[in-house]
């Protein structure tokens, strides 16, 4: 299961759990089975904000067993060092770059990825939050008064402007914009 990953849940606006997969499954679990006709459940990955869905039939360990990630497919490249081989299309003068570098076209875009990775990590980190956050803000409050001004607030890191749009929002939605990573 993963432990590094956490994810937040949502009956309508209501926050009912935010943990690891486990423990919010966990919770999912227990409140679909307390209250079978409750409100559209809705479970964000929030690293990515991306919605997921997981099929809560059987016993909490059936859930377990299902959400449980697949093996890690092998094919081609070296698995054992953790190198996958993916298609790359580039234009030819890319390639033609790339020809000419000493280690080689992968171990140079390797390089290259490794340096602007090390180049600026903070901004890259809040610029994948602040989508994250968008994402279930898009999902939660798109309909809700003020969401596109409270969107525009949130890409442009004004935190002031952001609370102001939201403070009428449930109060649950509300608290989980205003800890997004807007600085």
């Amino acid at each position: 299961m993963d432990t590094e990953s956490t994810y937040v849940a949502f009956v309508g606006w209501k926050s009912i759990a935010n943990g690891t997969l486990e423990a919010v499954l966990r919770k999912c679990k227990a409140n679909l089975d307390a209250n079978p006709a409750a409100e559209q459940l809705l479970i964000f990955h929030q690293q990515t904000g991306n919605q997921v869905d997981f099929d809560f039939r059987g016993s909490i360990q059936d859930v377990l067993h299902r959400a449980a990630p697949k093996p890690e497919r092998t094919g081609p490249g070296r698995p054992k060092l953790g190198v996958v081989s993916r298609e790359v299309s580039l234009l030819p003068r890319h390639w033609e770059w790339l020809e000419t570098q000493s280690a080689g076209a992968s171990a140079t875009l390797r390089r290259l990825v490794d340096d602007a990775r090390k180049h600026n990590p903070g901004a890259a980190q809040l610029s994948l939050a602040i989508q994250a956050t968008g994402r279930v803000m898009s999902a939660l409050a798109g309909n809700l008064p003020g969401f596109e001004e409270a969107y525009r607030m949130l890409y442009a890191r004004d935190q002031p402007r952001l609370a102001e749009c939201v403070k009428d929002w449930p109060e649950d939605v509300r608290a989980y914009m205003l800890g997004s990573p807007v600085k």
